[in-house]
């Protein structure tokens, strides 16, 4: 059985021995629900580390939307038995009291990559991740941190906030996992009706056409267009976005001569889907 730990001194303990012994820590932060997405950042973790902490928190400080911290699904007992066939070291899923005390009051602010697209969709949002990152990263001891590239502005915030900050921790950015019909796995899949999980690789689809009439010479704006046009004909409710974005730095980006990627959030069936792929 993989040892559930719930305390903030019972992880370090834990972590502190393995360090003593020159082992090399990694650390899979998640907020839960897993599916193969998650578990292809532990097997890669379990591949390049000695020990492998996952951790179990959803956020509060993430959700802009009380009612989408309601719903979001608590599995912790699915996620351990998943876990097991990693197998993980160990499982860190604190209550919201142990990593926010009474009297809390510091929080990681970002800007720059932080500010657009999902930071202005959802305000404060990655001010939320950015702290309970630099927390999780603290807590674990970790020297290696896995995360997903579905989550692409994610991952450059928290490579930036390493970088910022000097935090001694690798950030290993892995690659999207999809479903067969190209969807990229998401705990939010499971609150899709039958009807919506039919619709919803269209965005993948989608963004995928747009990228190859870009790259064969056709205007961004007009790929762009057409590809949120595909998606509300396929019954998509809203398009937030489609954007094409300098990979690093999220800002706006004509010039081809540097990595780009096409980031897109759209609404079906009331679930909220994001998606990116490079350019």
């Amino acid at each position: 059985m993989i040892p559930i730990i719930r305390t903030v001194a019972d992880l370090r303990a834990l972590a502190r021995g393995w360090r003593a012994k020159g082992e090399v820590i990694g650390v899979v932060p998640t907020m839960g629900a897993l599916h193969d997405g998650h578990l292809s950042l532990a097997r890669r973790a379990r591949a390049e580390c000695d020990r492998v902490i996952t951790t179990i928190f959803v956020n509060p400080k993430q959700f802009n939307n009380p009612e989408d911290l309601k719903k979001y699904p608590r599995t912790l007992e699915a996620d351990a038995e998943l876990l097991g066939t990693v197998p993980v070291d160990a499982i860190f899923a604190p209550p919201v009291e142990e990593v926010y005390p009474e009297g809390f009051i510091t929080n990681v602010t970002m800007q720059g990559v932080a500010q657009p697209l999902e930071g202005y969709m959802r305000p404060g949002h990655f001010d939320g991740v950015a702290t309970v990152v630099t927390k999780l990263f603290g807590m674990s001891l970790a020297d290696k941190g896995y995360f997903g590239q579905k989550d692409w502005q994610q991952l450059q915030v928290v490579l930036r906030l390493v970088r910022d900050l000097n935090v001694p921790v690798e950030v290993v950015g892995c690659e999207t996992i999809r479903e067969a019909d190209g969807l990229a796995m998401s705990s939010r899949n499971v609150r899709l009706t039958a009807e919506g999980r039919a619709k919803a690789p269209v965005l993948y689809a989608a963004i995928t056409r747009a990228a190859e009439d870009i790259r064969a010479g056709h205007a961004d704006r007009m790929a762009i267009r057409e590809a949120a046009e595909t998606m509300r004909e396929a019954g998509f409710e809203r398009v937030e976005y489609i954007e094409l974005r300098d990979a690093e730095t999220l800002m706006p980006s004509d010039d081809p001569r540097r990595p780009r990627r096409m980031l897109a959030a759209a609404w079906i069936d009331g679930v909220r889907l994001i998606d990116n792929i490079p350019v």
